[in-house]
Formats: C-alpha cells, sequence, structure tokens
C-alpha cells in the first residue's frame, strides 16, 4: 500500500475504532457520530451542513452544536480544504476500492453525470429541509450509514454500500464521490481558500500522465499538465486531498504544500465542464 493511501485508511479506521471503543468500551477519547461527536468528552465537533441543515429547516441548534461546527469550519475552511472526503469520510474506503478494482479490471463504462449535479442536489437539500422542517441529507446520508454500519451494525446500511460499490465499479466510476454527495460540494466550498494544496515541481515533471489517471478529481491537475502551464499548484478546491497522483509520481515531482496559493473559484459552471 502507497505511503499516503496508508495514512488516509489509518486516519479513517482510526476514527472508526474510537467510535465504537467509545460506544462498547467506555473509552472516551471520541464519542458519537460524524454528525455530532465530542473529543474528550470536552471539545464539541459538528458537521457544518447537517447545522445548516437545522438552520434551513427553523430551528435554533444547540451552542454546542454551533461550537462543534465553527471549530470543522475553522479546521478545513483554513487548513485542510476538502480533506475530509479523503481522510475521514468513510464512504471513501467504498468508492476508492471500486475504483482501482475498476481500473484494475477496466472495466469500461458510457454513463456521466455532470459534476455539477452535487452542488444542485446540495442546494436541493437544504431546500427540502427548509420546506420539510427537518435536515434531510441526515435521514439518506451515506456517510451516516456507513458510520453506524461499521461501528454500530445498525440497520440494513449494508445494502447501501453495496449499491455505491457497484454504482461507482460499473455504471460511474468516481460517481458518487466526484459527482452525486451535497456533502463532497459543501466541503469543496468551504475549502476555496485554504492552505493545504498539492504543488508541482515542473522541472521533474516528464507528463506521463499518470496522476491524471488516478485522480478522482481529474479536471483539478488539468492546469498543471499542460505543457505550457504557468501554473504550478491545484487551485480547484474540488481537490480532495487524497495524494493519489503524490503516490504515483515516478518523478516526485508532486508534494503537499501550505504555503498559500490563489485557489481558482470553484462554481456550478466550473464543474459542469468536465462532466
Amino acid at each position: 500500500m502507497s505511503r499516503w493511501r496508508f495514512a488516509r485508511r489509518t486516519m479513517q479506521l482510526s476514527m472508526l475504532g474510537l467510535f465504537a471503543a467509545s460506544s462498547y468500551a467506555g473509552v472516551r477519547i471520541l464519542s458519537g457520530t460524524l454528525s455530532s461527536s465530542q473529543l474528550f468528552d470536552t471539545i464539541p465537533l459538528a458537521d457544518p451542513l447537517a447545522v445548516l441543515q437545522i438552520f434551513a429547516a427553523g430551528v435554533v441548534p444547540a451552542t454546542t452544536a454551533l461550537v462543534g461546527a465553527a471549530i470543522v469550519v475553522a479546521v478545513y475552511g483554513v487548513l485542510f480544504g476538502r480533506a475530509f472526503c479523503s481522510w475521514v469520510c468513510p464512504v471513501n474506503i467504498v468508492t476508492e476500492t471500486a475504483n482501482r478494482i475498476g481500473r484494475r479490471l477496466a472495466v469500461r463504462t458510457e454513463v456521466s453525470v455532470p459534476r455539477s449535479t452535487r452542488y444542485w442536489l446540495l442546494i436541493l437539500t437544504l431546500l427540502i429541509s427548509a420546506i420539510s422542517g427537518v435536515a434531510a441529507f441526515e435521514w439518506v446520508s451515506p456517510v451516516g450509514i456507513a458510520v453506524r454500519t461499521f461501528v454500530y451494525s445498525v440497520g440494513a446500511g449494508w445494502l447501501v454500500l453495496v449499491a455505491i460499490f457497484l454504482y461507482d465499479l460499473l455504471i460511474h466510476p468516481n460517481g458518487f464521490c466526484g459527482h452525486i454527495c451535497p456533502l463532497g460540494a459543501f466541503y469543496s466550498l468551504l475549502g476555496r481558500r485554504a492552505l493545504l494544496h498539492v504543488r508541482l515541481d515542473p522541472e521533474k515533471c516528464n507528463h506521463c500522465m499518470k496522476c491524471s489517471s488516478v485522480c478522482p478529481e481529474r479536471p483539478v491537475l488539468t492546469p498543471l499538465l499542460k505543457t505550457d502551464s504557468q501554473q504550478t499548484a491545484v487551485r480547484d478546491s474540488a481537490c480532495t486531498q487524497c495524494a493519489q497522483c503524490v503516490d504515483i509520481c515516478d518523478q516526485r515531482a508532486l508534494a503537499f504544500s501550505m504555503q498559500p496559493v490563489r485557489w481558482k473559484r470553484t462554481t456550478l459552471e466550473d464543474q459542469h465542464v468536465t462532466h
């Protein structure tokens, strides 16, 4: 297993393990779920999109939820961008496994959903929450379903995860996270000015395009790989910081950087350009 993928899997499985340890062994390092949790029984953490849905539903969230959401917004909005999707979200384990298998088996698909779909679904999520008076996406969120399935073995969540796996494997590679998930769209918008990004050393790059072949958000690398490009850092906040491009680069031309960079604004029009 490559270095950065090992680090991501360790992070994802450790968080699930800490949730389980809190529930079954009383080890209160991290308790709750990804929607609402507490660190060391003291520091609240909350999904900002869930809190936003509660506001849309006409309910004022508890103070702890507001504080928890503010902490998460600061962490990802200022520092790590859309890293939640690759480093924390357990659905990423399912979709990335499906996509790796698909590449090895050379599975070819014809279905293509516009990347802008996830932004429209984000808007729809907030509208339904406002109309129904409940946090709409939280009822059907595969992220919540994955935590309840992996940690608490609740309900028929395995069916949902299997469906997502088969969708990414047979119908649309990188389809769920890259084109459908409204939570991914939210973190993409939230992290458009974040400091962490992937930087290219043009002198080392031989334009082999291996990085593009594994990138789940392929358009974010396109500006870097043009032979006449003056851009040396990923400026598109749709990047999930998964580091698959860093891992696969034989020339070591790609690396993480925390140096400030002018990010490209993520818009519905931008996401519609490449399906």
